[in-house]
């Protein structure tokens, strides 16, 4: 692997603010600490989120939840080294299903409502000016149910696809091929066990007891990480960041409920599904760069 890899690029498309500290962020401190150019989007403000962190919920935080998160991408984006854009639109919110089941309507004018080919304009703009070599974003469950993530997997897909062809929207800018696109496959039943049984072998609680117990494994979609980033040196980077979403992570909570020494033995890297390739790799990989170097498409 070289020390230096200057030139290349990469671009994750998020949905909300501290998404990318928990998606990934090991990986692109591993690559910015190589030389790698590392450009985040994020889709939304983050402004339905709730108050995830008991320590931060104070009267009248969320009359100002908007700014509060921005000033923690700020923070985050500036531990992990990467430059970072905002597409401007609004937070689709968790709708709460009723007693039978039923969800609310998603509110007016939200992320997850806007059609697709308005939603991708931004992005497609940014593909063109930043030029990535390979873009990640969420499978098209969006690593979980949540409007804004299917939205923006949606999104990324679209623009990946039309950010290469001349004859689209000529307005956004001159066309680009992304060489590679890579979903995110952040937790796996295979994760998940490797961890609970390290945790159980050294006589500590598992906090992945219960939800082993819920798991519906699904061998075929356990079979699509195609690429192992090994990254464990960047963890405390990785929590770093998480930390800076103050509102959203607490630090006695969930995310650091396993010693970081443990994950840096148990599971050494951050997975990915090499979905689309416009250059010639051998799978499985371990890096996002594989068949790319810094003068392909430059």
């Amino acid at each position: 692997m070289p020390t230096s890899r200057a030139g290349l690029r990469l671009m994750h498309v998020h949905a909300h603010p501290d998404d990318e500290s928990s998606k990934g962020a090991a990986s692109t401190a591993k690559y910015v600490a190589e030389g790698v150019d590392v450009h985040v989007v994020t889709c939304t403000g983050g402004e339905r989120g709730s108050i995830l962190n008991p320590k931060m919920d104070r009267p009248g935080i969320l009359e100002n939840i908007h700014e509060i998160r921005r000033q923690e991408m700020e923070r985050a984006r500036d531990i992990l080294g990467v430059t970072q854009d905002w597409l401007g639109f609004v937070d689709s919110g968790w709708p709460e299903p009723d007693e039978e089941g039923n969800k609310p309507p998603l509110p007016e004018g939200c992320f997850a409502l806007v059609p697709l080919e308005e939603a991708a304009a931004p992005l497609i703009r940014l593909v063109r000016s930043f030029k990535p070599h390979v873009m990640t974003t969420y499978d098209e469950r969006g690593g979980y149910p949540h409007p804004d993530h299917i939205m923006c997997h949606q999104v990324s897909v679209y623009a990946f696809e039309k950010a290469s062809d001349p004859t689209y929207a000529p307005e956004l800018g001159e066309a680009w091929q992304v060489s590679k696109l890579y979903y995110h496959h952040s937790w796996s039943y295979e994760k998940i066990t490797a961890l609970h049984e390290a945790m159980l072998e050294h006589e500590l609680e598992s906090p992945y007891t219960e939800r082993l117990k819920e798991w519906k494994r699904e061998p075929d979609w356990e079979k699509r990480v195609t690429t192992k980033v090994p990254c464990a040196e960047y963890f405390g980077v990785r929590d770093q960041a998480l930390l800076a979403h103050a509102t959203q992570i607490d630090p006695d909570g969930f995310w650091f409920q396993i010693p970081r020494e443990l994950q840096q033995k148990v599971w050494p890297t951050e997975d990915y599904e090499l979905v689309t390739s416009h250059v010639e790799s051998t799978l499985p990989e371990d890096d996002l760069f594989a068949g790319i170097t810094a003068e392909v498409g430059d």
